[in-house]
């Protein structure tokens, strides 16, 4: 207005200019104003005008641009005092924004206020501006994606916030991404409600990578979602039977029918227990009959849900199992049954079987699981760490190709690693061995060996994991496991012995081991017993296979534990009373002198010349207590004799063969130097 204002007065005084004295001012109406200017039209138009119409002229010019500006001001005066209005107005949102705003400090920055406050400072910022503008520009008219590491080009140390970190966990650029998460789970001064922003806002791609993160914090993670509430005479019996009969009954796999026709059988009969009498008699059983019929639930879950893990090997049941809710039982199961190691054991097997499956990715992180995955890898004990590092990396497709198999444990490295791996070194348990227990140190009865538990370093529950791993962590460290039985009377699948021979269970390990990609390496085979059997069966069907080829090719050594190449004297035990034992398939195989082990023997030895494998044998010299009363020499040392490599004695037994005592005995530094040798090009110094 103020500008209009001046306007009008500056008119003003260039009407008056010229106009001596105190003028009469003649009032003419508009309509003769512009005839009189049609008549000075034409020959006439260089006529002076007259004085008075020419001021009214300008008047009405003047009056035009005014009444603009006067328009415009009021528009401008208006939309000011809207803004601050709206300033004035406190956003509680935005309040929330700050509060949630968190700093992460990726360089150290000067105190010095002055150098923030100078010309090149201030020059600097402004050319960062502009080159963000430039890369903005080129990126659209290329229509190429912008890069967003210069999203912040011109930000200060403290605009790079939580949020920045979040958005890079998500970019197509796998580098950035995965630099992203371990920043994210390396930062360790974030405040409680920041880890609440990364559990809520953070995709399934990052939870996973932040749960195979060492030492990540558990705040990271929201808890599993809350369960709907069942009614109260509906058991968890009930719920996991329900599920049973809901998969698929034909066509199965004889041992999936076995464990499923088991778990429903064991949970009618506490069913009829529940009712009343003993269920073989109709219900019409003694009173004290209802209390002997009766088995304990956990014992009728755990029938269900060795049921389930025989179910969750079949890629197709997976998908029937989440369909019915099968994750969301299984979490209420995990939740009631904190104090059963067992039932927690095999429920996270079942989550590391559906995880093979990427299609269940999404609903394994909805139900909760990546949580309860990343708190069980913290715990002391191996086993149920081990079981859900191979469920996370199943799940984990941006740093993991490879895929394990039930039965196939990763023991190092189990989380997110920079170290390259360059080998893989393999453990194959013996008879009634397993992955892990296999290769424990070596029990110290402390009360009669005090001198030796004196300043012991901690005990190892899988010394592969710990020691090896610490000595050599460019390697990755795998154990396997199967079911083996000394007798058909403890047999977990009795159905279809063949399938507890050495050739069937070498066909089967084999595909597994594929999958998770032994052979793309360097290898060098660890076994015990009976194990070492089997690596000899599964090199020499490699050999035989163009598809398994690379596993031999790429084989640098193997280590026997008490292999019984020729055969064993538990087996001739167990064949003179097999009236009695019934023997397994796997004991009769060890029988001394087979043919079947002589000409196993022999195409190994075959194979090993030819492939120039290095091979080290330790053998046993003590017996072994098979009873309080019996006491048996398992592999003779004439047994353990392969035909090349070292063969050496040690004062142990057949269990303890495999078993150091401390990390600096003989047993383990021997079979440590034994890896690094024949590794040495791959490891380097």
């Amino acid at each position: 207005m103020s500008v209009a204002a001046y306007c009008i007065f500056c008119y003003r005084q260039i009407g008056t200019i010229g106009t001596p004295g105190p003028a009469t001012k003649t009032h003419l109406p508009w309509h003769d104003i512009i005839s009189q200017r049609t008549v000075g039209s034409g020959c006439e138009a260089n006529l002076p005008v007259h004085a008075e119409e020419k001021k009214l002229f300008m008047i009405g010019k003047i009056a035009k641009v005014t009444g603009s500006l006067i328009l415009g001001g009021f528009v401008f005066i208006t939309y000011e005092v809207l803004s601050l209005k709206k300033l004035l107005q406190i956003d509680t949102q935005a309040l929330h924004q700050e509060k949630l705003k968190s700093y992460i400090y990726v360089h150290t920055g000067s105190l010095n206020q002055s150098e923030y406050q100078g010309i090149t400072y201030q020059a600097r910022k402004e050319i960062h501006k502009a080159v963000r503008k430039i890369l903005e520009t080129e990126a659209k008219f290329f229509r190429r994606p912008f890069k967003e590491q210069f999203s912040t080009f011109d930000g200060e140390d403290h605009e790079c916030a939580l949020w920045l970190l979040l958005k890079r966990t998500q970019s197509e650029d796998k580098e950035v991404r995965l630099q992203a998460v371990q920043d994210l789970a390396n930062n360790s001064h974030w405040h409680g409600y920041q880890y609440g922003t990364v559990a809520q806002t953070c995709d399934e791609r990052t939870a996973i990578g932040l749960a195979r993160s060492k030492d990540i914090n558990l705040r990271f993670f929201l808890p599993p979602p809350p369960l709907p509430k069942v009614k109260n005479d509906y058991t968890i019996e009930d719920e996991l039977r329900l599920l049973l009969v809901s998969l698929p009954q034909t066509y199965l796999d004889p041992c999936v029918q076995h464990f499923t026709s088991l778990a429903l059988r064991e949970s009618s009969q506490i069913l009829a227990a529940q009712r009343g009498g003993l269920w073989c008699f109709g219900g019409n059983g003694l009173p004290y009959c209802e209390t002997l019929s009766k088995i304990p639930s956990e014992t009728v879950e755990l029938f269900c849900l060795q049921a389930l893990v025989q179910h969750s090997k079949v890629s197709s049941h997976c998908d029937k199992i989440e369909a019915k809710g099968g994750l969301q039982l299984l979490q209420r199961i995990y939740q009631l049954r904190k104090d059963s190691a067992k039932i927690q054991r095999n429920i996270i097997r079942i989550i590391g079987n559906m995880a093979l499956d990427e299609r269940l990715h999404a609903s394994i992180v909805r139900a909760g699981w990546i949580s309860v995955l990343a708190e069980v890898m913290k715990s002391p004990h191996v086993i149920q760490s081990s079981h859900a590092a191979r469920a996370l990396a199943n799940l984990d497709r941006d740093t993991v190709k490879e895929k394990y198999l039930d039965g196939v444990y990763v023991l190092h490295p189990q989380y997110r690693t920079s170290q390259p791996i360059k080998a893989d070194i393999l453990f194959v348990h013996g008879l009634l061995g397993a992955a892990f227990k296999t290769w424990r140190q070596q029990d110290i009865d402390r009360r009669l060996d005090k001198k030796a538990s004196e300043g012991q370093e901690e005990y190892s529950q899988c010394w592969p994991k710990t020691w090896l791993a610490s000595d050599c962590p460019a390697l990755r460290v795998i154990s396997v496991e199967y079911d083996t039985d000394l007798s058909d009377w403890k047999a977990k699948c009795p159905v279809e012995a063949h399938r507890k021979s050495i050739a069937y269970r070498s066909n089967e390990l084999l595909d597994k081991l594929r999958a998770a990609g032994i052979g793309d390496r360097p290898l060098v085979w660890v076994s015990h017993s009976m194990g070492g059997l089997l690596v000899k069966k599964m090199l020499v069907d490699a050999s035989k296979n163009p598809e398994m080829e690379k596993i031999v090719n790429n084989t640098r050594g193997i280590i026997f534990y008490s292999v019984p190449h020729h055969g064993s004297q538990l087996a001739e035990y167990s064949m003179n009373a097999r009236y009695l034992l019934f023997p397994s398939v796997e004991v009769k195989e060890l029988s001394k002198d087979s043919p079947a082990l002589k000409e196993l023997n022999d195409d190994f030895l075959s194979l090993a010349k030819d492939k120039k494998f290095s091979v080290l044998s330790f053998a046993e010299t003590l017996p072994t207590h098979i009873s309080s009363m019996i006491k048996l020499h398992i592999v003779p040392l004439e047994s353990a004799k392969l035909g090349i490599g070292d063969l050496i004695p040690v004062d142990v037994n057949h269990l303890n063969i495999c078993k150091p005592k401390k990390k600096d005995a003989f047993l383990y530094q021997h079979t440590l130097k034994f890896i690094q040798d024949v590794l040495a090009q791959e490891l380097g110094d």
